[in-house]
């Protein structure tokens, strides 16, 4: 036996099975200070980390093509998503062009795009990063934060955005 695990049913077993674990959402979102370019993308595997030092993580696909722009920024800011904010990660999850047109922002005290209306915010610059199979493990250190909304969290499960009790 090589040591390796087949899963029966393959990797769409495996993605069935975990979409019942139900995550939050949040926006991960760059700002090139030098040309003011806007980089973004959704997550659902964002988790503290460490309390002491302040650390959080977030996964990326290795295809992610808005994650380099992030990184290149120096500086991050993820927005906790609330139940209302459906269009926008939809919006942030699709490959490709300009993800924030038509998207309200404001920028974290640093320069890094907020969403409007988020349940909270987290400003961040990056620690480490671990590959780990087809994405990239992102640790990053926590500057600046706030909790401005009240409200339900936009959840996903079973592979698409969802609001506590549907």
């Amino acid at each position: 036996m090589s040591g390796m695990l087949e899963l029966e049913g393959g990797p769409r077993c495996l993605r069935n099975v975990l979409g019942r674990f139900a995550t939050g959402v949040v926006a991960v979102a760059g700002r090139n200070p030098g040309t003011g370019r806007r980089a973004a993308l959704a997550a659902n595997s964002f988790c503290s980390v460490s309390l002491e030092p302040p650390l959080v993580s977030f996964c990326v696909a290795h295809t992610s093509t808005s994650w380099p722009h992030i990184r290149a920024a120096g500086l991050l800011a993820v927005s906790i998503l609330g139940a209302g904010q459906r269009e926008a990660a939809t919006r942030l999850a699709t490959p490709g062009g300009d993800k924030f047109t038509g998207l309200p922002w404001q920028a974290s005290p640093g320069g890094a795009p907020l969403l409007d209306g988020a349940l909270a915010w987290l400003e961040c610059t990056v620690e480490a990063e671990h590959p780990a199979g087809d994405h990239t493990i992102v640790v990053a250190r926590v500057g600046a934060l706030d909790a401005p909304h009240d409200g339900e969290p936009l959840l996903f499960f079973r592979g698409a955005f969802e609001r506590i009790g549907g």
